[in-house]
């Protein structure tokens, strides 16, 4: 099968790499994932991969020279690769080779080989799949494997036998969810029974590996895809047993509570419909992440996870630690999401005070509407009329807290007396009476004492600077 790339927005790029292999005599293969998404026909990606039978080093040297002198071209001698930045491309260069693993590690020893030891070595057979630059054969299809065919049955199978290809690189087991998720495939049967089998092997992996595949998964359209798929082989547990740990249902006293797990899942799902923000994905992640350690039986009352909101969010920087994901702002913000996650649904009530408003438009801050996300996305009932309510009910607390909002302006909060203020009025210096007064002028505003304003809260500042003692300065 021929694939006509004359069509294609590249095909002027992919005529000069095919005259320039030439002239080096050089053979040349586009491979992977670009003629896997060429003929998905999904929006083609902007890393090509060329792999030719020669030196890929000498072949990137010579394209980068053809298309501009002035080029850098990023050498990996060690991996046999060259890389070349071209307009939005990311072009790569490899030597076609094969490869032998070892137990402990996942990096092969690489060898010299042919077109077909390099698609042998690829990890499934939709990736397998080359498409000539050569001028006697160009734009031939290479799939040695029935990559073509899979892909219209959108199925992820293996080159060679799926549980030494899952042992010898661990990640591909990752990979291969990944895909599933993405790409919504079905994993092939005897594929899916390797990953189990071989899941302990994800332990040689780096977490930072690891977590990049996680992450595709979780900015997939539908990330419960490969969710369930991380939990059915195994290896979700391996490395995110704090989230599998909401497994499972008990019963006392014929009291049931749901299974949090794949309430969790529901709630991932639902999210993604609204967001791209990874992090605001994450943090529907592990929302009820807390449950499992609070859970408590009360006796006439009923299942309990009090407090499991706090604890889920103390829990979050462990676990973004364990996974080695950013311990930064994105921690922080999936912090504050978890542990907020139950206070709009407590200010539903009509006899909800302004200060409880205030508090919430204060400790969400400019997060507010990804809270109000994160609150709808965790509405998972199958009763339409209770979801309408709910979602209702939501309404009216983002209503009240424009009001609130409007007229109090805590949002983003910037008290409006400054430290330095209050230093010059009672001639102090820097010392801890400032952060009291300050926070004091704070809970004053928050609790509805004092308006947030300047002279009010100057006046106020004075009354509680006499009660500690202090003398204002004429």
């Amino acid at each position: 099968m021929t694939i006509n790339l004359t069509q294609n927005k590249n095909f002027k790029l992919f005529k000069t790499i095919s005259a320039v292999a030439a002239d080096n005599k050089q053979s040349v293969y586009i491979v992977g994932g670009f003629v896997r998404d060429l003929l998905l026909d999904r929006k083609e990606p902007t890393d090509i991969d060329f792999v030719t039978e020669q030196s890929g080093i000498d072949l990137a040297k010579a394209v980068g020279k053809a298309l501009d002198p002035n080029l850098k071209v990023s050498i990996f001698k060690t991996y046999g690769t060259a890389m070349i930045k071209f307009k939005n491309l990311d072009l790569e260069f490899v030597g076609a080779r094969k490869e032998s693993y070892s137990e402990d590690s996942r990096n092969p020893s690489v060898e010299i080989g042919t077109l077909n030891d390099d698609q042998k070595r690829r990890d499934f057979t939709i990736n397998a799949l080359a498409i000539s630059l050569n001028s006697e054969n160009f734009g031939e299809l290479i799939d040695p494997f029935e990559g073509q065919k899979d892909l219209t049955k959108k199925i992820l199978k293996t080159p060679l036998e799926p549980s030494q290809t899952y042992s010898d690189d661990p990640l591909r087991m990752m990979r291969a969810i990944r895909f599933a998720s993405t790409l919504n495939f079905t994993i092939e049967e005897n594929s899916l029974q390797a990953i189990k089998n071989e899941a302990e092997r994800i332990r040689i992996v780096s977490m930072e590996r690891i977590m990049v595949e996680f992450n595709k998964i979780m900015l997939s359209k539908k990330p419960s895809i490969g969710l369930k798929l991380l939990e059915e082989t195994g290896l979700l547990d391996l490395f995110l047993p704090q989230l599998t740990a909401l497994k499972g249902i008990e019963e006392k006293e014929g009291q049931t509570h749901k299974d949090n797990f794949w309430h969790t899942l529901e709630v991932v799902d639902n999210i993604c419909e609204n967001t791209e923000n990874l992090w605001l994905r994450w943090a529907a992640l592990l929302h009820d992440v807390g449950k499992a350690p609070t859970k408590k039986f009360i006796d006439g009352i009923g299942w309990s996870f009090h407090g499991h909101e706090f604890l889920g969010s103390k829990m979050v920087k462990s676990i973004f630690y364990q996974l080695k994901l950013p311990l930064g702002s994105d921690m922080k913000y999936v912090q504050k999401m978890v542990k907020l996650s139950s206070r709009p649904i407590s200010l539903i009530d009509d006899g909800t005070s302004d200060s409880a408003l205030r508090r919430l438009l204060f400790d969400a801050g400019e997060d507010l509407e990804d809270l109000f996300i994160l609150n709808k996305a965790d509405i998972t009932t199958k009763n339409s009329k209770k979801q309408e309510k709910f979602k209702q009910n939501f309404e009216y607390v983002a209503e009240k807290i424009k009001e609130v909002e409007e007229k109090d302006q805590v949002r983003n909060f910037q008290p409006p007396i400054s430290g330095e203020e209050i230093m010059e009025l009672f001639n102090l210096n820097p010392g801890r009476e400032i952060g009291i007064l300050k926070e004091k002028v704070k809970e004053a505003i928050l609790d509805g004492e004092i308006p947030n304003e300047k002279i009010a809260a100057r006046k106020f500042v004075i009354k509680e600077g006499e009660i500690l003692g202090l003398k204002i300065q004429n």
